[in-house]
């Protein structure tokens, strides 16, 4: 009787891992909690872009009664001040109430002979909108004075038109900041999740195979560690393709509503944190599943993963304290540290923050540390996933008598 061929590594590994990834992605309530997530994600950033007013600046409507001429000196004054108007005609004092009243408009300005005018509001009047008005009814004041006495206003406003002071900022505002923090919040939260969840997904795999005896049957055909790494790369293959769809659908209804413009920041968060979960995701997964074959019942496998989880969200209120100074020294320091470096790095990289070379020197020290507790895991994998019963103590699955 002739005995079956052993499997090579690369196939047993391959089968193993599409086993998984087919059990996980035909599950229901996966289909079905993603279909949610995705139309949360959707419809958040459409309600967003809807009442944020599609990214459009914000102006105070002014009314103006009668004579338009204050109308282009209003307009000027907001530019240079900062506080954009939009003015509109108004027919009459008592239209202009009305619509004041109403909501329609934020002031109705009525000018009089004597080159004064009234602003007529609801409340209160914003001192930015103030600043505007005073500065119009002056200028068109002192306008029609100078041209009273004879003086060519068009030529003295020519002439004058270079006596302007230019602003020289050592380290100016970054207009993008806020999508820039938006896009880091975003790379933090989903890398917690996704690292959390999915690992917790690798431990209570390996404990239901443990405790229904089905081990026992894969390993009469499969090696320890090929039955380990095909698990690990099958459920970590649903994750990024879950973390893949969140990207797309968030990043793309966010350009096409227009509630996001730094497209190439946008583009690079999205692939710098379906990178760095692959290497968060693999650092983790092997642990998890080794605390997860120290354990026969899933009721368990808590308290010999809770170190892990306490880690994973250590990494995350420290990034998330770092996301207002992501060029910190906390942030700088950590961020070469693994894991820290998987959730803190997207963040960096959101931020435009980090050069190429700390990225590909924190990519080769995470694949390194990984590597070398791959290795420690893999054995304490070995040693505790066939013992079935009590607990299995750290002591015990290092290999100590």
């Amino acid at each position: 009787m002739s005995t079956p061929t052993a499997l090579s590594n690369a196939r047993a590994v391959s089968l193993v891992a599409r086993r998984e990834f087919l059990t996980q992605v035909r599950k229901k309530s996966f289909l079905i909690s993603n279909v949610i997530v995705l139309v949360a994600i959707i419809g958040g950033i459409v309600a967003y872009s809807l009442f944020s007013g599609g990214g459009d600046e914000n102006r105070d409507t002014v009314g103006l009664v009668g004579d338009q001429s204050l109308s282009a000196l209003l307009v000027t004054a907001g530019e240079q001040t900062g506080t954009l108007v939009e003015v509109s005609a108004v027919p009459d004092e008592a239209t202009a109430r009305s619509r004041v009243e109403s909501g329609d408009l934020d002031v109705a300005l009525i000018p009089h002979p004597d080159g004064s005018a009234t602003a007529v509001t609801d409340s209160e009047i914003d001192t930015g909108l103030r600043t505007v008005l005073d500065a119009a009814v002056a200028g068109q004041a002192q306008q029609s004075t100078l041209a009273a006495q004879g003086v060519d206003t068009a030529a003295l406003r020519e002439d004058t038109a270079a006596a302007v002071v230019t602003v020289d900022a050592i380290n100016p505002p970054d207009p993008e900041r806020g999508q820039r923090i938006a896009l880091s919040i975003a790379a933090v939260v989903v890398l917690y999740m996704q690292i959390l969840a999915f690992g917790m997904y690798v431990a209570m795999g390996v404990v239901e195979e443990k405790s229904s005896r089905v081990v026992e049957l894969l390993l009469s055909t499969l090696r320890p560690l090929q039955l380990l790494w095909g698990k690990i790369i099958g459920i970590g293959a649903v994750g990024l393709l879950q973390l893949t769809a969140y990207g797309i659908a968030g990043v793309g209804t966010g350009l096409a509503t227009g509630a996001l413009t730094v497209t190439g920041a946008a583009l690079g968060t999205v692939a710098s944190t379906l990178g760095w979960f692959v290497l968060g995701f693999a650092f983790f997964a092997v642990l998890y599943a080794a605390a997860g074959s120290m354990v026969s019942r899933q009721e368990d496998v808590n308290s010999t993963a809770m170190p892990l989880t306490l880690l994973i969200m250590a990494m995350f209120f420290t990034a998330f304290s770092a996301v207002s100074n992501p060029d910190g020294t906390l942030s700088n320091v950590l961020s070469w540290i693994p894991p820290f470096s998987a959730v803190l790095m997207p963040l960096r990289i959101a931020a435009g923050v980090t050069g190429p070379g700390q990225v590909l020197g924190t990519i080769v020290i995470m694949l390194a540390v990984t590597v070398t507790l791959s290795a420690v895991a893999a054995k304490i994998y070995q040693r505790s996933i066939l013992r079935v019963g009590k607990t299995v103590s750290w002591k015990e699955a290092f290999g100590r008598s």
